[in-house]
């Protein structure tokens, strides 16, 4: 009989090798995994055979005495199906201890829309006279213009961008090419020839030290422009590929011209990116009713 530890260590291997997942939803998946093993470790539960229904009873049950977000409970629940789905596979384990629990519900949160105004505004904040606010102008101009997620950004090569477009590299290593507008590919450049500092690496978006941005770095910097532009909204680099998303449809594009670019394989996931907030929904009642 396989220990948790030695079942945790084999799946994440299997999720690396055969599953082509993202570094990122790998590491979801060792966090979740190891936290729930601690909880059964602590009810001296060392082998996966010798877990029952109701030792996830009472894990889901501290999780949600602890006031985590639905969203988090959501994934925390799909990591542990995924995980004991393999162990069946894997092993003589005939009951799947996960299948009676139901998925909680998820809120869909609508993130602030910005509005061409406010993009604009925050498209102007950095200063372009130095090498931060020229990569930091590059780095809001792609967001805006091509709705690509943070994490594609930050793994963006040199290499990697034309005249036109973006070659980008998407959840599960998946490619896709997305157009990206003249002014994105100015900044870009203005960028790369003034004021890039020198290094060895092919990181298109780099720091100080030469090394590639992360995801944490590019959501410090917007952060720092938002409070700039004094913008009470609560704006992330999701907000840019929301307001991407909104601002084509608005315009008459097309929804699954934009689940192209958005990298989604769902229409579904890109029509969440669509909805209009209370404010535009009212604004726009009161100005284009024939009755009003």
């Amino acid at each position: 009989m396989e220990k948790f530890t030695d079942a945790l260590r084999h799946f994440l291997s299997y999720i690396s090798s055969e599953k082509g997942l993202s570094l990122n939803t790998k590491l979801a998946y060792a966090q979740d995994l190891k936290a729930f093993i601690a909880f059964c470790e602590k009810r001296s539960i060392t082998k996966s055979a010798h877990a029952k229904e109701e030792d996830l009873v009472a894990y889901f049950s501290t999780l949600k005495k602890s006031g985590i977000a639905s969203s988090t409970l959501h994934r925390k629940l799909i990591s542990i199906k995924v995980f004991f789905r393999f162990i069946r596979m894997e092993t003589s384990l005939k009951k799947d201890i996960t299948l009676f629990l139901e998925m909680p519900k998820v809120e869909k949160k609508i993130p602030d829309l910005l509005t061409i105004q406010e993009v604009d505004l925050l498209l102007s904040a950095p200063d372009i006279t130095s090498t931060t606010g020229s990569r930091d102008k590059a780095i809001l101009e792609v967001l805006y213009a091509t709705g690509i997620r943070v994490s594609e950004l930050c793994a963006l090569d040199i290499t990697h961008i034309d005249e036109k477009k973006i070659k980008v590299i998407g959840k599960g290593n998946k490619e896709r090419m997305v157009p990206i507008l003249p002014n994105a590919v100015d900044s870009i450049d203005y960028y790369l020839t003034k004021c890039r500092v020198n290094c060895d690496n092919n990181a298109l978006f780099v720091g100080k030290l030469g090394s590639r941005l992360g995801r944490i770095d590019v959501w410090r910097r917007i952060k720092f422009y938002v409070k700039q532009i004094g913008s009470n909204k609560n704006i992330s680099p999701h907000s840019l590929r929301h307001a991407f998303a909104t601002h084509l449809l608005h315009r008459g594009a097309d929804l699954r011209v934009i689940q192209e670019m958005l990298g989604h394989s769902d229409i579904s996931t890109t029509d969440r990116y669509t909805h209009m907030n209370d404010n535009v929904m009212t604004d726009s009642f009161n100005k284009f009713h024939p009755k009003p």
